[in-house]
């Protein structure tokens, strides 16, 4: 009898901090901690933490991190999508370089930008080709945007040193100038393309 008292007691011993690190655990990392980091992120960066929404007329238009499929030849065409431009399906194409399905693709997509802005495949850059790592990168390189400013200009009527101007515009260069490289935000130029007037 003595000996069961003991048991119990000793896994009383054992059963009570453990519950105590449990609900410290679960009321500090999983209350306290992700409400103070909420809070930081929407005091520091609220424009992110809330997805970066882009509104126009009090409309939602998208979000600045999230590419979009522009398919009117009449805007700046994104960077191809494995995700189907889906936030809810991020992934990249997990093809390896050598495998011939990404090298069909490749071919595929260089031969209807070419067609699609009358030029030679070997003008194309790779970004207008290639997939992103996220599968939906809303950036383009400044040499993409430029290689379809003829298109565009013909199309809107417009005259190509308007184009390239916005273009100029509304390059990001490279963060803290070494990291990643120059680029320009398809959505963003979109929007402002459609500012301006013939």
């Amino acid at each position: 009898m003595k000996s069961s008292v003991q048991h119990i007691e000793h896994g009383s011993e054992i059963l009570r901090p453990a519950i105590g690190l449990s609900l410290v655990s679960l009321l500090g990392f999983g209350l306290l901690y992700s409400s103070i980091a909420t809070g930081l992120g929407q005091v520091l960066f609220p424009q992110q933490a809330n997805g970066s929404l882009i509104e126009q007329n009090q409309v939602i238009v998208g979000s600045s991190l999230v590419a979009q499929n522009f398919q009117n030849p009449r805007y700046f065409m994104s960077r191809p999508s494995a995700a189907n431009y889906d936030p809810m399906a991020l992934s990249g194409s997990n093809l390896a370089v050598t495998n011939p399905d990404l090298k069909n693709k490749i071919e595929q997509r260089l031969v209807e930008v070419a067609q699609q802005n009358h030029i030679a495949k070997n003008q194309i850059p790779s970004d207008l080709v290639t997939t992103s790592g996220s599968g939906i990168d809303p950036h383009i390189s400044p040499e993409a945007a430029q290689l379809q400013v003829e298109r565009i200009a013909q199309l809107r009527h417009l005259s190509k040193q308007r184009i390239h101007d916005l273009i100029q515009q509304h390059i990001q260069l490279k963060q803290f100038g070494v990291m990643g490289q120059a680029r320009v935000n398809v959505l963003e130029l979109n929007l402002a393309l459609d500012q301006l007037q013939p």
